[in-house]
């Protein structure tokens, strides 16, 4: 399955994407300069937020697209239960 963001999809995950490199960037500084714990831990539960997100609209995407290859019977082979399945997978991997 292909991923096909369109533009306006595609400027929200990647600055979603943006955003948690910036504050992971931000987590190393903190930790190299010896940084209060609360705040180090804040900062990296922001980035994995920011994270989650972008991969939830990767998924959210990729889920309408597949129901719109099923209505389309544009299937590549592989059959509704295989798909499920993958889906599945995907969307557990983020949880």
């Amino acid at each position: 399955m292909e991923l096909d963001l369109a533009g306006a999809e595609l400027k929200a995950v990647l600055n979603r994407l943006r955003r948690a490199q910036g504050q992971i960037a931000g987590v190393i500084r903190m930790i190299e300069e010896g940084r209060d714990c609360e705040e180090v831990v804040t900062q990296l539960a922001a980035a994995s937020r920011a994270l989650d997100r972008a991969g939830f609209a990767i998924i959210a995407t990729g889920l309408q697209q597949c129901l719109t290859d099923i209505e389309d019977g544009r299937k590549n082979g592989e059959d509704r239960d295989a798909m499920r399945a993958r889906l599945e997978k995907l969307f557990l991997s983020l949880a």
